[in-house]
């Protein structure tokens, strides 16, 4: 198992990468000057076997040991950034209005790339790395997500992967710090829209009016008891109403408004429950007001579930850089979602936090990968390939 101090030196030259990632976003699948980038670094390492186009814009590469053959171990790391308007505060920030790397895909990109330039010179093991950098992790532009178009692509049997490992920073964990746990790691992640068609007219004459503000507004407070009164209290269970679009005038009652959000959680029999329940729950309130509804739900991720072999393999990976104590090995699990859960119901594998330190937390404004990480993450992917590859 290599320290971090061999990676010291590649640092450096990681962190130029990062930076000239981090100053040009790209969004979604439209990630061409990103996908460039990432092919000519690769093409500069010595890396001969690089297919591109997957999935719009995905890539993959292929490293080959020199101690026989073996089976195929994917890494992946995600390319897209966000439309957000960064916190100009830094010498790197973003050159294009309105986009930013605000997850630190830039930074899990880099890293990748880093392990990618070692592994390449040394190839200190047998059978073959696949480097699985994915577009549209964030947001498909209306389309499905990056991960499971690559996996409907095809890329684990044509590639012959057999175990799968992906890795994200996590701002409040310091740096040279990591956390994991066996099974269900971050939850399955639902999107809802409900549109309350009313009666619109004169604020001044409600009396005139079937309210569908009103009538809304009931509405998410009893989306809430669905929560508090009607979920078992040591399961989990989140519905986060985060639209509600109604007139743009002070003095008009509209016609319709529409409630949108997101729904989270962990079994199978509480997403039928939300989605069933919700339903219910909007018709009933809007008809004993006199309005009705259209209900709209959309299952978009499914729980991200680490294997447990290959956790224990991570954690190995992780202790053999960092050392003991700075790997928790029972991270509790998240609400967020993530779509590496596509690769992880594909094939066996883990998904490993990075710490990123006092950093303001992904998708604000002030967000950045931190540098101090990459070389913590360069060592844990080269520890992770030389541990389960060994020849």
């Amino acid at each position: 198992m290599h320290s971090v101090e061999t990676f010291r030196d590649l640092q450096v030259e990681a962190t130029e990468w990062r930076h000239y990632l981090h100053e040009n976003p790209e969004l979604d699948y439209r990630l061409s000057n990103t996908a460039r980038f990432v092919v000519e670094k690769l093409a500069s390492f010595g890396i001969e076997h690089i297919e591109t186009g997957i999935a719009e814009t995905g890539i993959i590469a292929l490293i080959h040991g020199t101690h026989g053959h073996g089976p195929t171990i994917g890494l992946r790391a995600d390319m897209d950034a966000l439309p957000l308007t960064e916190a100009p505060n830094k010498a790197w920030s973003s050159k294009i209005p309105g986009r930013m790397h605000a997850c630190g895909h830039d930074g899990h990109t880099t890293m990748l790339l880093g392990a990618a330039k070692y592994l390449a010179s040394t190839r200190n093991f047998r059978g073959t790395v696949a480097l699985i950098f994915q577009p549209a992790e964030e947001d498909g532009g209306g389309d499905k997500l990056g991960g499971q178009k690559m996996v409907e692509a095809g890329i684990m049997d044509r590639f012959r992967i057999s175990q799968v490992f992906g890795m994200h920073n996590d701002p409040g964990m310091e740096i040279g710090t990591f956390g994991i746990c066996t099974g269900p790691m971050m939850a399955a992640q639902d999107d809802f829209a409900i549109i309350i068609h009313g009666k619109g007219g004169h604020a001044g004459k409600p009396h005139n009016t079937v309210d569908p503000v009103v009538i809304a507004a009931q509405i998410v407070v009893g989306l809430q008891t669905l929560v508090s009164r009607n979920t078992n209290p040591i399961e989990s269970l989140v519905i986060s109403v985060t639209r509600f679009e109604a007139a743009q005038a002070y003095n008009v009652i509209p016609d319709k408004v529409t409630l949108g959000g997101t729904v989270r959680t962990f079994v199978p029999n509480l997403r039928d429950f939300a989605e069933r329940q919700m339903q219910v729950t909007a018709e009933g309130i809007a008809r004993a007001f006199g309005a009705d509804v259209e209900f709209k739900y959309r299952r978009y991720l499914p729980v991200t579930v680490n294997h447990a072999k290959e956790t224990d393999l991570a954690v190995k990976a992780a202790r053999g850089l960092v050392g003991p104590a700075s790997v928790d090995d029972k991270l509790p699990f998240r609400m967020g979602g993530e779509d590496f859960a596509y690769m992880l119901e594909a094939r066996p594998g883990a998904y490993i936090f990075i710490g990123n330190g006092p950093t303001a937390f992904p998708h604000h404004p002030a967000y950045d990968f931190n540098d101090e990480a990459l070389r913590y993450g360069i060592g844990y992917w080269v520890n992770l390939i030389e541990m389960v590859l060994a020849p």
